[in-house]
């Protein structure tokens, strides 16, 4: 974890004998997106709320730009900004008295504070609601109103939690490009169950279940190692009673399986390895064989994929947790 701008090493969070979040670990790298992926009740606002000091540890620890959240809480603080879930907003205010107020109770000195508000306020896109009233805004505007409050002291880690839930389609991609033009500049945790944010705003996943880390990767990574249903969907008409047989033996050729079939037309699924390309030799056949390829499309496993394999397996939550070398570390 050397050089990592967050270290989490096997925190925990009980209330009484239940745990919320059990012996978890994982590090993020200054400038990095992580996403904190989990299922409603995994334990992912208590972790945001441990590692903003709104909640101590039942054991383990974890460091924010060096600092221990335990024994240096005031200046952890000062290298965090948060966004609950439901942001920490004063609708009499307008936006730009809100900001001030925020900057000052951060500790922003008086003189900066006109640079940061005026910063924070463009990052965020509000320069036309200023002067509007909180609680008169729509809840996306709300929302980016929750993430310049977060970054008005221009701290090193944003913590964001849910940030897009509630929101229409055409918010949640403003927000989420808005959270992508942070990286870099700030190390940003995305705690969501929301699988496209992942997906299209993170460098890397933490995925929790039930209080317990059960992968940790790039999402790229994710979906090559831990998902099977990498592959080739094809549909044609003819006699497919010697289809595995016919299939089967091409190099990189798994699996074949037949989805459909009536007199017409057949529906057949083809998994093949993660690091093979057989669809030429595929359709080769098929043709070669005599049968009509109507259809033949390419089926690459998603993050929803490697989200159910993860989270719905009870194995995958009680074994210890395997690290590969360069590759995912992940229990099964």
């Amino acid at each position: 974890m050397n050089g990592a701008m967050i270290e989490v090493e096997s925190l925990s969070k009980k209330y009484g004998a239940i745990a919320a979040i059990e012996d978890i670990s994982f590090s993020i790298e200054a400038g990095e997106i992580l996403g904190f992926l989990g299922p409603n009740g995994a334990g992912k606002t208590t972790t945001m709320r441990i590692l903003s000091g709104y909640l101590p540890p039942s054991s383990g620890t974890a460091r924010i730009n060096g600092y221990d959240i335990s024994e240096e809480l005031m200046a952890v603080r000062k290298c965090i900004g948060y966004l609950p879930e439901t942001p920490p907003l004063y609708p009499e205010m307008t936006v730009e008295q809100y900001l001030y107020f925020v900057a000052r109770i951060k500790g922003v000195a008086a003189g900066d504070r006109p640079v940061t508000v005026s910063s924070a306020i463009d990052r965020t896109q509000l320069t036309e609601k200023t002067k509007t009233i909180i609680r008169k805004l729509s809840k996306g505007y709300r929302q980016r109103v929750g993430i310049a409050q977060a970054i008005v002291n221009d701290p090193p880690v944003i913590i964001l939690d849910e940030p897009t839930v509630g929101l229409d389609p055409g918010q949640i991609i403003e927000v989420r490009n808005l959270i992508k033009s942070l990286a870099g500049k700030h190390t940003v945790i995305l705690s969501t169950h929301i699988l496209p944010e992942v997906s299209m705003a993170c460098d890397r996943v933490t995925i929790i279940n039930r209080g317990k880390v059960v992968a940790t990767d790039t999402p790229a990574n994710l979906m090559t190692e831990l998902s099977g249903n990498q592959g080739y969907q094809i549909e044609v008409a003819g006699d497919i009673s010697e289809i595995e047989s016919l299939l089967s033996p091409i190099p990189g050729v798994n699996r074949v399986e037949v989805l459909n079939s009536s007199e017409n037309r057949s529906l057949i699924k083809i998994i093949s390895r993660s690091d093979a390309d057989p669809g030429r030799e595929i359709a080769a056949e098929i043709v070669k064989f005599g049968l009509g390829l109507y259809e033949m499309r390419r089926i690459r496993p998603s993050l929803e994929d490697v989200f159910l394999e993860l989270t719905t397996k009870e194995a995958g939550i009680n074994s210890p947790q395997t690290e590969l070398t360069g590759t995912t570390q992940y229990k099964n």
